[in-house]
C-alpha cells in the first residue's frame, strides 16, 4: 500500500510539473513573439495582465486536449466569474429584449426629466467577452453620466456565427426603444455604445437604423477601438502593432473569421490579402487604403505591398467581408450621411487603429460631426477597467472620462 501511494505521489508530482513546464514554455513562446512599444506606459502591468490572459489561454488548451472542456468554454469561465456585488446607486436587473439577455443599470437617484439610454455591446472578437466581463465598465457609465445603461448578451462564435451577433444587439435596441417610456428614457437621447467588436456591433446597428421612422432616432455612436472591415490587414496600423498587447494582428483576422465562418481555415490567406479579387479591392479603395490614412500614422514604418488575387473557391468562402452588417466601414455613401452625432476613440498601440481613423474620415465627408479621441500612449482593450485597481492605466481613465464628457454633452 505504502509503495502504491508513494507511485501515486509520484506520478501526481511529475503531472503538475509536466503540467507547469507546458504552460510556462507556452507562456515564453507568446511573450518571446509579442512587443511592447517604449511609448506605452507602466508596460510592466501590461505584461501581467497579457501573461495572465495567455496562462488562461493555455491551460484551456491543455483542458481540452485531456478532454475535459474545450479552450474557449474555459476561458469564457474565467473571465466571468468575477462577480461583484449590489451597487448603491443602481438598481441592477436582469431581463430579456426578444429573446436576448440583457442586464439594466438604472440610477436610483430622482431625475427631474427622462435619462439617456445607452445600449452597450461588449467586445470580446465576437467569441469571448459577456456581459459579466464589461460589468464594471458599464457600472461606471451609467453612474458617472447618469444613463440608464443595457448591456446586451449577445451570442457568441463559433458557436453562433454571423449574423447572430449583430441580430441580437439590433433586436435589443429595437425593443428598448420600442419600450423607453419603462425606463424613463427619453427618446431623443438613445445611445448605442461598444469596444472592439461591440464597436463593430454598434456600428452595424446604427447604421441599420438610420433610416428607419418607425422608431426613435439615434441620438449618437460611440465607437471604442472599433474593428470595422476585414478586406485589408496590412493597414499600417496592422504591421506597426502587429505583436503588441492585447490584440496581436493574427488574433484580430482569426477572430473575425471565427465570426464569419466558425473557423480560422483562410486564415493565411486573410493575412497576406489573397483573400479577396483586385477588382473588388480595387472599389474599396475609394474608402479602405493606407493612402487614406494621415502621414503623422506612418511615420513608425510602413511599406505598402503590392495587392494579390484570390482564386474563386477563397472569395466564395469569405465574400459576406463585403457586407456593411459585417464590415461597416463598406457601407454606400447613401447610408452613412444619415448616420447620428458619433465618437470614435482610437489608440496608437492598436492593430485596429486605422479601422475607426477610416471611419472617422468617412463620417466627416459625409457630413456627420464626429469627435474622435486618440490615445497616443494607449493599446487595444485599455479602456474597459480591470478587476483590480492596481492593474488601471491613466490612459484608459482619460479614455473612460472623454467618453463620459461625450455622453454628458449629449
Amino acid at each position: 500500500m505504502a509503495v502504491l501511494l508513494t507511485v501515486l505521489l509520484l506520478f501526481f508530482a511529475g503531472f503538475v510539473a509536466g503540467f507547469i513546464l507546458l504552460v510556462m514554455g507556452a507562456i515564453n513562446f507568446d511573450i518571446s513573439n509579442s512587443e511592447i512599444p517604449p511609448g506605452v506606459n507602466q508596460p510592466a502591468k501590461l505584461r501581467i495582465i497579457h501573461v495572465t490572459l495567455i496562462s488562461t489561454a493555455v491551460v484551456g488548451k491543455i483542458l481540452e486536449n485531456l478532454g475535459i472542456c474545450t479552450q474557449v468554454s474555459f476561458v469564457r469561465y474565467m473571465q466571468g466569474r468575477k462577480i461583484l456585488g449590489g451597487d448603491p446607486e443602481l438598481f441592477i436587473k436582469d431581463l430579456w429584449f426578444e429573446k436576448v439577455p440583457v442586464r439594466i443599470y438604472q440610477p436610483k437617484a430622482p431625475s427631474a426629466s427622462q435619462r439617456r439610454g445607452v445600449m452597450f455591446f461588449h467586445g470580446g472578437g465576437w467569441v469571448f467577452g459577456s456581459i459579466e466581463t464589461h460589468e464594471k465598465l458599464c457600472r461606471a457609465i451609467a453612474r458617472e453620466s447618469d444613463s440608464v445603461v443595457v448591456s446586451v448578451g449577445y451570442r457568441l462564435a463559433p458557436e453562433h456565427k454571423y449574423p447572430a451577433a449583430y441580430e441580437d444587439c439590433l433586436n435589443a435596441t429595437q425593443h428598448f426603444l420600442q419600450h423607453l417610456e419603462l425606463y424613463g428614457v427619453d427618446p431623443a437621447r438613445v445611445t448605442v455604445c461598444g469596444d472592439s467588436a461591440g464597436g463593430n456591433l454598434a456600428a452595424a446597428v446604427s447604421q441599420t437604423l438610420a433610416g428607419r421612422s418607425d422608431l426613435p432616432r439615434l441620438r449618437a455612436q460611440i465607437l471604442i477601438y472599433p474593428g470595422l472591415q476585414a478586406l485589408d490587414f496590412n493597414l499600417p496600423s496592422y504591421h506597426q502593432n502587429r505583436g503588441v498587447p492585447l490584440l496581436f494582428r493574427e488574433r484580430a483576422a482569426f477572430y473575425v473569421l471565427q465570426y464569419l465562418n466558425g473557423n480560422a481555415a483562410d486564415l493565411e490567406e486573410v493575412l497576406e490579402g489573397s483573400h479577396i479579387p483586385i477588382d473588388i479591392k480595387l472599389n474599396y479603395q475609394k474608402w479602405v487604403s493606407a493612402d487614406k490614412i494621415p502621414e503623422e500614422f506612418k511615420v513608425r514604418g510602413y511599406k505598402p505591398r503590392v495587392l494579390l488575387d484570390c482564386t474563386t473557391e477563397g472569395f466564395e468562402r469569405v465574400k459576406r467581408f463585403c457586407e456593411p452588417n459585417l464590415c461597416p466601414l463598406l457601407a454606400e455613401d447613401s447610408v452613412v450621411h444619415q448616420l447620428p452625432e458619433s465618437f470614435i476613440l482610437t489608440c496608437e498601440y492598436d492593430v485596429l487603429r486605422d479601422d475607426g481613423l477610416l471611419y472617422k474620415k468617412r463620417l466627416e465627408d459625409n457630413g456627420v460631426r464626429v469627435t474622435w479621441y486618440h490615445l497616443q500612449d494607449g493599446f487595444h482593450g485599455i479602456i474597459n477597467p480591470f478587476y483590480w485597481d492596481c492593474l488601471s492605466f491613466p490612459a484608459g481613465k482619460r479614455g473612460l472620462d472623454s467618453i463620459m464628457n461625450f455622453l454628458k454633452s449629449l
